[in-house]
C-alpha cells in the first residue's frame, strides 16, 4: 500500500526521517559511554547523582523523540510510492538493523532505570562492548540502504 498523496514531499520526508536517525544515533553512541563513566564513580557519590541527571535527560529528551521522529517519517517513507521495491532484499537488512536499533534502545533504557535505582550490574567493560552495536547498526543501514546488494 503505498500513499500518492506523499510523493510530492519525498524528499522532505526522507531528510526528516534522516535528522531523526542522526538524532538517535548520537544518543546511541553517548548513552553506553555515559554508563562506562558511570561505572567507575562511587554508588550515591555527586558524580553518579550528576550521571543520573545526564542519562535521563539523554534518554527522554533526545532519544525517545529521535526514535519515535525515526519510525515516524520512515513509516512515511515506506507508504511513499517508488521508495521500496518489495521484490529487493536490501529492504529486510534494513530492517533488521531498525529492529537491532531500537532493541538496543530499551537495553539501554532499562539500564538508565537500574542505573538510577544504583542496581547496575553490568560492568565497565560489558558497557564498551555493548557501545559497538550501534556502529555495526548503522553500518548495516547504510550499506543496505544506498549499495542495496540484493
Amino acid at each position: 500500500m503505498t500513499i500518492d498523496a506523499l510523493a510530492p514531499w519525498y524528499l522532505w520526508i526522507k531528510s526528516a526521517h534522516l535528522i531523526g536517525a542522526f538524532a538517535w544515533m548520537a544518543g546511541l553512541f553517548y548513552l553506553p559511554r555515559l554508563f562506562v563513566y558511570h561505572c567507575q564513580v562511587p554508588v550515591g557519590s555527586p558524580q553518579s547523582e550528576l550521571f543520573k541527571v545526564m542519562e535521563r535527560r539523554l534518554l527522554r529528551a533526545i532519544m525517545n523523540p529521535a526514535m519515535i521522529w525515526t519510525w515516524t517519517f520512515g513509516v512515511l517513507l515506506v507508504l511513499t510510492p517508488g521508495v521500496v521495491d518489495w521484490k529487493a532484499g536490501w529492504w529486510h537488512g534494513k530492517m533488521l538493523g531498525l529492529i537491532t536499533m531500537t532493541a538496543f534502545h530499551h537495553v539501554l533504557s532499562a539500564g538508565r532505570k537500574r542505573f538510577d535505582r544504583d542496581e547496575n550490574t553490568r560492568s565497565e567493560r560489558s558497557w564498551r562492548l555493548l557501545n559497538e552495536v550501534p556502529t555495526v547498526t548503522l553500518v548495516l543501514i547504510v550499506v543496505m540502504v544506498i549499495a542495496k546488494p540484493f
